[in-house]
């Protein structure tokens, strides 16, 4: 039997990426099918588990950031080791008064089980496992998907789709005729998640080179809830895990770490790196986010963070496309963004696994003499590499940013640090008020559409005026004295007299414009949306019209 289903967008993937993509869909009023090939939720294993301070944020805004930071295990200093002494440690800062902590851990399938909860509370997404996608096809008008399920074929028709099929999501990647180059890395890495007790350890990621208990290789450790721990060993090319958990070898080679106490093994895997990339992460009307379109090393955290941020870009442009607010053309924004972002990772990770895991005799000397004198020489530190963790990306160079030469992007930042706000850059977050009930930090209110901040001697009337004629998706004005008032955000932002911040839908600056006219306005906002935006009929979505 054949059975044809219509929704706005088709989510592939029911995973944390596209969970988070069918819920952000939907926050927009936008219906969605959430298909999977899987007959139902597969919880083995922690998988990823450090999820990032922003991504946090993208999780509230979907009613389950807080759940998720509250059930996690949140840890601040990341301490690194060569030999038996410790070189380094930082801790992490943001400017304003952040809603969420740096980082918190918890598994991958307890994220999964909290967004289910949301999605299965959610009218909207008609979620449908044991559903395989044996063919795509496109035409000007939509997509229509082949699935293949216990019952038989069936098809679904949709406007677009958001491929969000994981790392083996080779055959939607054929389908789309879309190349995944790269490399895969030879050495393999054991992770095992225990229970112990370790004092002193439960706030720290640890990252050690060389230790006694594994010469000339690296151990990372993360806590987690319960009093879990996460040991990532890097061994052998032939190492065999049950062999060694079956001689005692594993038993040893845990006590080695934690010394002789009690401890559980609650999961084990061994896994090898890829670091790849699809040449295109839009294809017509088919977007690719998540380890579909790209895949890199764990160190650092990227792979789930990034792919969660692919899903918040990928979910606002498609609503305002579909809304009517914005022509098509500002899907190809999507790739401009996220595909930067993509290689802005591979960067990061592959010069982490170039120290990690040097190719040759050269580069292994090299990586000894900076360990060697890193514990006395500043410079020697800095160049130590035991993964840059996760952070947002810097739409800096996006067609859809208005650049500004009095505020220009600084670079990538220190490790643990974050830019100075500019136009590209995510916005600090902070208290504010005035803007709606219950509503009382800035992302939140960012996220309702675009958000206009006025700081003193701005003309406002002007500006939304200019505003509503410029778009008619929502946008919302606020009075920088007005909204706070006790300054945390205008000092978090160096906000100066007479500039206009603009605040895309996913929170980063689209512009700050000094001594801001309608004009100035018009084109920042119009440049924000790819295009002029269609003046078609125009339905709520979850912000207002400039007030």
């Amino acid at each position: 039997m054949t059975i044809t289903l219509t929704a706005a967008v088709a989510v592939l993937g029911n995973g944390p990426v596209g969970q988070t993509a069918a819920l952000l869909l939907a926050r927009w009023g936008l219906p969605v099918v959430l298909v999977d090939q899987r007959p139902h939720r597969d919880g083995v294993g922690s998988k990823a588990i450090v999820q990032q301070r922003d991504v946090l944020d993208i999780w509230e805004s979907v009613g389950a950031g807080r759940r998720i930071a509250d059930e996690g295990l949140t840890w601040t200093t990341a301490r690194t080791f060569y030999r038996d002494r410790e070189l380094f440690s930082y801790s992490f800062a943001e400017a304003g008064r952040p809603a969420f902590p740096p980082f918190v851990n918890i598994s991958q399938s307890r994220t999964e089980q909290i967004l289910d909860e949301r999605i299965a509370a959610e009218p909207l997404i008609d979620v449908r496992w044991g559903h395989r996608v044996v063919d795509i096809a496109q035409d000007p008008s939509g997509v229509t998907l082949t699935c293949l399920t216990p019952a038989g074929e069936t098809t679904m028709r949709t406007a677009y789709l958001l491929a969000c099929a994981g790392a083996r999501g080779e055959e939607v990647r054929r389908m789309l005729g879309v190349r995944f180059d790269g490399r895969s890395f030879a050495d393999r890495f054991l992770i095992c998640d225990i229970r112990a007790e370790l004092p002193g350890w439960a706030q720290e990621r640890r990252f050690y080179f060389d230790p006694p208990w594994n010469p000339g290789r690296q151990v990372l450790i993360h806590p987690c809830p319960g009093s879990t721990f996460r040991i990532d060993w890097q061994v052998p090319p032939d190492y065999d895990d049950r062999a060694e958990a079956e001689s005692g070898a594993r038993d040893a080679r845990i006590r080695a770490v934690i010394g002789d106490r009690p401890y559980e093994v609650v999961w084990s895997s061994v896994y090898r790196f890829q670091s790849r990339l699809a040449d295109r992460m839009r294809v017509g009307r088919v977007l690719l986010a998540g380890d579909v379109a790209h895949l890199v090393s764990p160190f650092g955290a990227r792979g789930l963070n990034s792919g969660v941020q692919d899903a918040e870009n990928a979910a606002w442009k498609l609503a305002f496309v579909l809304r009517g607010w914005a022509d098509d053309a500002l899907l190809d924004s999507y790739h401009a963004e996220r595909h930067a972002a993509a290689l802005e990772n591979l960067d990061v990770t592959g010069a982490t696994m170039r120290f990690l895991v040097p190719d040759d005799e050269r580069g292994r000397r090299h990586r000894t003499s900076v360990l060697e004198a890193a514990g006395s020489d500043p410079e020697a530190r800095a160049a130590v590499d035991s993964g840059r963790l996760a952070e947002p990306f810097w739409y800096v160079g996006s067609p859809l940013t208005t650049p500004e030469p009095v505020r220009p992007f600084s670079g990538r930042p220190a490790r643990g640090a974050v830019p100075p706000p500019c136009p590209g850059v995510l916005v600090p977050d902070a208290p504010i008020s005035a803007a709606a009930p219950g509503v009382n930090r800035l992302r939140e209110v960012a996220r309702d559409g675009f958000l206009l901040l006025a700081a003193d001697g701005v003309d406002t009337g002007p500006v939304r005026r200019a505003a509503r004629l410029a778009t008619p998706a929502p946008v919302r004005l606020l009075r920088l004295a007005d909204s706070d008032p006790a300054g945390a955000l205008r000092e978090a932002l160096a906000a100066r007299p007479g500039e206009l911040w603009i605040l895309r839908p996913d929170a980063h600056i689209a512009a700050v414009l000094p001594g801001a006219t309608p004009s100035s306005v018009t084109r920042a906002l119009r440049r924000a949306l790819g295009s002029s935006p269609h003046r078609g009929d125009a339905v709520a979505g979850p912000g207002d019209s400039c007030p």
